[in-house]
């Protein structure tokens, strides 16, 4: 028995011959199409692992086309609703999801390399899925990342825990590989002087306009002690996995935003509302005069 993904698996019924129960086939555990499979069963539209028996046959279906790299995003969206009518994804989707971005991956180049169906991983990534044990390697393995990540074992510990590499490499960052790691936005660590005189550190939401990176806050808070001084700003990713990651610091005056038009602007088109909640109406803008950074990265890179 071989097959592809996007076939059907039918159970036949041993008195009549008629289908008892039928399935889309959205995993291959083996390269040449042999069993077991990953079944989507039509009936209650849960993903099992299948071994199948005497009873059992293929049906072949038409071959999906490969998807362009360039087209990443056309379609998933609706492709996920026909598949799953889910109100939403799960916590594991939403991961699986943020680790296919930052390789630059399309559904349909993940769904290659975890040997699945491109219909299933949007499925997976757009609804309560409940991937198999094996599903989850395969996926993981694809991404560059562990089964523990994308179950978000390790969310409560601080990043770095994993070994380092055997022959790492240091090397620092031009301004403009710095700016692109900014990205538009995201959350960084702002250095302060505290109202009692003490340094502190505080995790921001900020953005990135004009060159300016920006935050807003409550007038009465930590990070609101940043205006007027010149401060600190650090943001960085560590990947647990490859035992690599980047820094990139920022370090300039800060000042409070206090033109009305200005305000509304930032406001109306930030990415994200404060994590933290609360009244934070107040917009604290950093203007960089120095942007440095650095990367590890395995020594043949």
């Amino acid at each position: 028995m071989r097959a592809h993904l996007g076939d059907h698996l039918v159970i036949e019924s041993p008195a009549t011959g008629a289908a008892r129960r039928d399935g889309e086939i959205v995993g291959l555990r083996h390269d040449d199409g042999t069993p077991p499979y990953d079944v989507r069963w039509s009936d209650t539209d849960d993903v099992t692992l299948v071994f199948p028996g005497p009873d059992a046959h293929i049906r072949h279906g038409e071959r999906e086309q490969p998807v362009s790299p360039d087209d990443k995003q056309a379609g998933a969206a609706s492709a996920a609703t026909r598949v799953t009518g889910a109100a939403g994804p799960g916590d594991l989707g939403r991961r699986v999801a943020v680790a296919r971005h930052r390789r630059g991956l399309s559904r349909a180049e993940t769904a290659g390399r975890a040997r699945m169906s491109p219909n299933y991983l949007a499925y997976l990534e757009e609804g309560p899925a409940d991937p198999t044990p094996a599903t989850l390697i395969r996926l993981a393995d694809a991404l560059g990342t562990t089964v523990a990540a994308l179950r978000g074992g390790g969310m409560d510990l601080p990043p770095g825990q994993g070994r380092a590499l055997l022959r790492p490499r240091l090397r620092d960052l031009g301004p403009e590989e710095c700016r692109t790691l900014l990205s538009t936005h995201g959350v960084g660590r702002v250095s302060v002087t505290a109202s009692d005189g003490r340094p502190a550190v505080v995790p921001v939401n900020y953005e990135v306009v004009d060159d300016a990176i920006v935050f807003r806050t409550a007038p009465d808070s930590v990070a609101a002690a940043a205006a007027g001084t010149e401060v600190a700003f650090e943001v960085d990713h560590v990947d647990d996995a490859l035992s690599q990651g980047w820094s990139v610091l920022a370090v300039g005056p800060a000042s409070v935003v206090t033109e009305p038009e200005a305000v509304r602007t930032l406001t109306q088109h930030a990415h994200t509302t404060p994590w933290a909640g609360g009244q934070r109406e107040m917009w604290v803008s950093i203007r960089p005069a120095s942007l440095t950074g650095r990367r590890i990265t395995p020594a043949d890179r």
